[in-house]
């Protein structure tokens, strides 16, 4: 074999190798957006931190996991309003969304028996004494 024929072999071999790169990237499924309106969530951005900031601030822990019976503890005074997003970052389909109104006492129980097993994303947006507040954890099911 002479010189040639390798530089030949060597260029064809490194086409096939990027059209198999290439044929295996546009046949991927399962890759999807973290959210819809990625524009209008970069423009709010500022804002988000700013409501995390003043959650960081707070003097409890907001949003604790409960592994064993499968539910979140939401620390929150009386009267307070808010919103969970639970994002599941494989599959958006299983994305759940509640609401929160805390009536009765602090301590709010939100179960996630009908879950999928698997990583989560919490998210919690709360109006406190007219404040907005934020929060993420990530959990496990």
């Amino acid at each position: 074999m002479d010189w040639g024929k390798g530089i030949l072999l060597s260029i064809i071999g490194f086409v096939v190798l990027i059209m198999t790169m290439v044929v295996i990237s546009v046949r991927m499924d399962g890759i999807e957006l973290v959210t819809e309106n990625y524009y209008e969530a970069e423009i709010n951005y500022q804002d988000r931190i700013d409501e995390e900031s003043s959650a960081l601030r707070l003097d409890r822990t907001v949003i604790t996991y409960n592994s064993l019976d499968k539910n979140l503890l939401l620390d929150l005074p009386n009267g307070t309003n808010g919103k969970i997003q639970l994002f599941r970052p494989s599959d958006s389909n299983l994305d759940r969304e509640f609401l929160v109104n805390v009536i009765d006492s602090n301590r709010t129980s939100v179960s996630l028996l009908e879950l999928q097993p698997g990583y989560w994303k919490v998210q919690l947006s709360w109006t406190e004494g007219g404040k907005n507040f934020y929060e993420e954890k990530k959990i496990t099911i």
